[in-house]
């Protein structure tokens, strides 16, 4: 796939995006939900070994390619690496699927009721290497825990900052201000998030667009004026601690909302599954999340 079908894919496509991109201190526990204990690497490349074989498997699963998964995310050693043979991108293309790569270094202490990114000191090199692997478009997460409006607005400016050196760089940029879902103000913070995020889409430079990536709203539909800006491509929604049951039937109250879903995808996947099992499982999983993100 080129970009122009890349990006046709992703603004058209009857589906969601897979994110397969922990990394650091999540990888851990995403191993052992997967049933592989922590006495069973030892240091970072046996960690990620491990993952990545996990991550392979769930690209090869025959439902994976079957057209419902339009896109997926991955972290930089799992674009790095190889699925059958092909570098990762390349094998996800070949199955019809768009790839994203993870770009931040990690969040920022809290202030303001807001985690920014870390620097992005890596990221010219990573932008460059993404290029050359083929890969579609990028993914960066910051964290709002509260309607603090300073907090909101410096989230999102950094954002779209960082969004337009991406999208300089020739990539699509995906923008991700997730708003924790247990935020006891968490309507009216999105009330400021979607304001924050007009103005930024609204600055943008004539013909470029962004990709959204969002906590499903405490109000259903709150997110239309964004999905229907023409400097965006697609919003998209992360699970965001809900189990797949909650976030799916939540995502089917907000058309236009495709999934990104990591936990909500990956939750009841075992490592000891057999071939059999493991794909009848991840099968469920994908037609579950495929249907909320048609829904509208």
């Amino acid at each position: 796939m080129n970009t122009e079908r890349m990006t046709a894919k992703i603004k058209d496509g009857q589906g969601f995006i897979a994110a397969l991109d922990q990394s650091g201190g999540s990888t851990p526990k995403a191993l052992r939900g997967y049933g592989v204990q922590d006495d069973e690497w030892s240091g970072d490349d046996e960690m990620f070994a491990q993952i990545h074989a996990m991550r392979s498997r769930v690209i090869t699963s025959p439902c994976f390619g079957q057209g419902k998964v339009i896109g997926a995310i991955l972290f930089e050693k799992t674009m790095d690496g190889s699925v059958d043979g092909k570098s990762t991108a390349e094998a996800l293309k070949a199955r019809g699927i768009v790839p994203f790569i993870k770009v931040d270094q990690g969040l920022a202490d809290e202030e303001n009721g807001a985690q920014l990114m870390k620097p992005l000191d890596k990221l010219p090199a990573l932008l460059e290497k993404s290029v050359a692997y083929g890969m579609f478009g990028t993914k960066m997460r910051s964290v709002i825990k509260s309607a603090n409006a300073d907090g909101i607005a410096a989230v999102v400016e950094q954002q779209f900052a960082v969004g337009n050196q991406i999208a300089d760089a020739g990539l699509m940029p995906m923008l991700e201000p997730e708003f924790d879902i247990t935020a006891d103000d968490r309507a009216a913070g999105e009330d400021i998030l979607l304001t924050e995020i007009m103005k930024g889409l609204d600055a943008l430079p004539e013909g470029r667009q962004v990709m959204l990536k969002l906590s499903i709203p405490t109000k259903a539909g709150l997110y239309t004026p964004a999905i229907e800006h023409p400097n965006v491509l697609r919003v998209v929604a992360l699970s965001g601690g809900y189990s797949t049951d909650e976030a799916c039937e939540n995502l089917a109250k907000n058309p236009g909302m495709i999934a990104s879903f990591s936990r909500g995808l990956l939750q009841d996947l075992r490592k000891d599954q057999s071939d059999d099992d493991f794909d009848g499982t991840l099968g469920k999983a994908i037609d579950k999340i495929s249907a909320a993100s048609c829904a509208g």
